[in-house]
């Protein structure tokens, strides 16, 4: 099957493959200013595809360059662990902390995915990480000292945990395992067709040999990244430079 260059599979990269755009919703301005998005809830038939399942879907997991550095050492991103550049504020973390999913572990002691490169969250981190979620680091930081590791679900195991919104959330829903997660992937597609507020949460350490493509800002990143798996003495994934996965949205 053909990939575009951001590493999607063929007709799944907006950029690559325009799609017409969904009607627009009505949005609510927050505090911060920023337009939030409504709360992701939608019950019976679902209108997504047969098709769409989370099996054969990529995620994508951010991280500081600075952070990249300790994972490689590694070999994996481990979950439950503290980046070297935390981008969360106490209050974030503290609410992961206690979040828990239905079998009742600590959404903390898992490693996040985005089930969108275009996440509502590093959209914010992209637009000055205004607001409580995110930490000093996070403001001072750019966007460009960011990547983005793109894995495949296959790879990640059965033991996987969906979440229909931000894994904090108090309205936030979990489906455990990959066939629960499928069915309500298709329901929030109803009302969230890009995915850009959920989560795919993994329990298990994922190697690095699992990460198919690193996306980067630059050349200068792109030089930066296979010097840090060099010197941990590994092979590094396939590196995409991609700027304007790192350009703000406003």
């Amino acid at each position: 099957m053909a990939e575009c260059i951001h590493g999607f599979p063929e007709g799944l990269c907006d950029s690559c493959y325009p799609r017409k755009a969904p009607e627009p919703v009505r949005a609510v301005r927050t505090a911060a200013g920023r337009a939030a998005r409504p709360p992701v809830r939608a019950s019976g038939t679902s209108s997504a595809p047969a098709t769409l399942k989370l099996q054969g879907r990529r995620v994508f997991h951010i991280t500081h360059v600075r952070t990249l550095e300790s994972i490689a050492l590694d070999g994996a991103l481990l979950p439950g662990s503290t980046p070297d550049v935390d981008i969360s504020s106490a209050t974030a973390r503290e609410l992961r902390a206690s979040a828990t999913v239905p079998d009742g572990r600590s959404v903390a002691e898992f490693i996040p995915f985005f089930l969108a490169q275009e996440a509502t969250r590093w959209q914010e981190v992209r637009d000055g990480a205004e607001g409580t979620h995110w930490s000093d680091a996070a403001r001072a930081a750019k966007a460009t000292d960011f990547v983005i590791l793109v894995v495949p679900v296959d790879a990640l195991g059965a033991d996987v945990v969906f979440a229909d919104g931000d894994a904090a959330g108090s309205a936030t829903s979990f489906a455990e395992g990959l066939d629960e997660g499928t069915l309500a992937l298709r329901r929030v597609h109803a009302v969230d067709p890009d995915f850009r507020d959920a989560e795919l949460l993994v329990s298990q350490p994922v190697a690095l040999d699992a990460v198919a493509i690193i996306t980067v800002a630059s050349e200068k990143v792109r030089d930066t990244v296979r010097g840090i798996f060099a010197n941990a003495g590994i092979t590094a994934p396939r590196i995409a430079v991609f700027p304007p996965a790192f350009l703000p949205t406003e």
